[in-house]
Order: structure tokens, then C-alpha cells, then sequence
């Protein structure tokens, strides 16, 4: 296996891994409004923690969306970061194969009498 082959498929595993990595996002926003949702229609009497509501009374209802936030939450923060690792390594397989693809395209060059050097004016 050559180095670009090598770099080929790195660079696929990096964008399947960052497509995987932004479903978990949506899978997290999934639960996380679903569990806002259970909390908020189990009735009136429920406590507020920033952006998230909660019951105190145990109730199974409150425990499946106490649940459901937290994992939304955990979801939504992993999947960003994964997201954004996996597009930034992408990024560096995609600029090396550009680097290891760069003399084959200056030999070209030169075997088709493209001159790539500038005339200097004087």
C-alpha cells in the first residue's frame, strides 16, 4: 500500500467518522428535547436548573426525563467535539495528500512543456 492510498483511506475513515460523530449530535438533541418535554408535561409543580426543567417527587415519568436530558446533554457536547476532531484530521490527511500529489503534478508539467517557473522582466 502507497503512502497516498494510505492517506486516501484515512481521509474516508476520518469523514465517516465525522458523519457518525454529527448523528450522535442529532441523537442527542433528540433525547435532550424529548426529556424537556416529558418534564414539562408532567405537570405544573417542577423546578427549574438553567434551561432544564425537573421534578423532585419521584415519579417514574421524572426519572425517563431527568434520564433523557442528561444523556441529551452528553450526546449533544460528544458529538460536537467528535464532529469537529475527525473535520480538523480530515483536514490535515486531505493537505498531505495534496503535499505527496504536488511532484507528481509539477513532473507532468515539465513532460508536457508547461513552463511552471515565472520569466523574470528586467
Amino acid at each position: 500500500m502507497s503512502s497516498r492510498e494510505y492517506l486516501h483511506e484515512k481521509a474516508e475513515e476520518s469523514r465517516h467518522n465525522e458523519t457518525i460523530a454529527y448523528l450522535m449530535f442529532l441523537a442527542g438533541a433528540v433525547f435532550f428535547i424529548g426529556g424537556v418535554m416529558t418534564n414539562l408535561s408532567l405537570g405544573k409543580d417542577f423546578s427549574w436548573f438553567l434551561i432544564i426543567p425537573y421534578r423532585t417527587e419521584p415519579l417514574a415519568g421524572a426519572l425517563l426525563g431527568l434520564a433523557l436530558t442528561v444523556c441529551g446533554v452528553f450526546l449533544v457536547v460528544v458529538g460536537m467535539a467528535a464532529g469537529v476532531h475527525y473535520s480538523r484530521d480530515r483536514g490535515w490527511y486531505m493537505q498531505e495528500m495534496r503535499k505527496a500529489n504536488s511532484p507528481d503534478e509539477a513532473i507532468l508539467n515539465r513532460k508536457s512543456g508547461k513552463n511552471t517557473r515565472k520569466k523574470k522582466t528586467g
